[in-house]
């Protein structure tokens, strides 16, 4: 019967610098903040447009604002996340 080999592998060099380093740099940290702020304010500009009164229709929900702009920017502080995420700084 075949013994197994508990001797442990052999790491490359390459594989051995990148043990001890973090996945993200601290500017793509700093992006992901940017993003994530940029998403917030997205959805702060989606909301009001509530009525006072049950009994009237306050037509400021279908403002420009609320159904074009703020969706815009939700998606492009999404996008931004990506790239945040997929961007990688060199040293």
């Amino acid at each position: 019967m075949a013994q197994k080999n508990n001797t442990p592998k052999t790491q490359t060099p390459k594989q051995q610098d990148d043990q001890g380093k973090m996945p993200f740099s601290r500017r793509n940290y700093l992006l992901m903040l940017i993003g994530f702020v940029v998403i917030v304010i997205g959805f702060l500009l989606m909301t009001g447009g509530g009525s006072d009164s049950p009994d009237e229709f306050n037509y400021a929900m279908f403002s420009f604002r609320r159904i074009t702009l703020a969706p815009i920017i939700v998606l492009a502080g999404f996008a931004f996340e990506i790239f945040a995420i997929m961007k990688r700084f060199d040293k």
